[in-house]
């Protein structure tokens, strides 16, 4: 078990601290195994999200445990041309699963 750390912006820091958003969707770019902790740092960005101009930390942080990891380069099926040409069409949907 390793403990990793991410920025996450305001809106979405806010929905995970509410319970509303159960998952995280991130690029791909480092290992994370069920039973890791994730813990999400929040940073403010002033000057848009795609720019470390204006970033800053706001100190908030929300540790959460790694359940089930789904990787899509994994996913055989999205070469289907059927399922290529759906995703081009109507982008994707990621679903969070809770018990009712």
């Amino acid at each position: 078990m390793k403990e990793i750390h991410k920025k996450i912006s305001p809106e979405y820091f806010e929905k995970i601290l509410s319970g509303e958003k159960t998952f995280e969707y991130r690029v791909n770019d480092f290992d994370c195994q069920p039973g890791d902790i994730l813990v999400l740092d929040e940073y403010e960005y002033t000057q848009g999200q795609g720019t470390t101009d204006g970033r800053r930390a706001t100190g908030r942080s929300i540790r959460k445990k790694v359940g089930y990891v789904a990787k899509t380069a994994d996913f055989d099926w999205l070469d289907r041309p059927d399922v290529k040409a759906d995703l081009e069409k109507y982008g994707a949907q990621i679903i969070s699963l809770l018990d009712e």
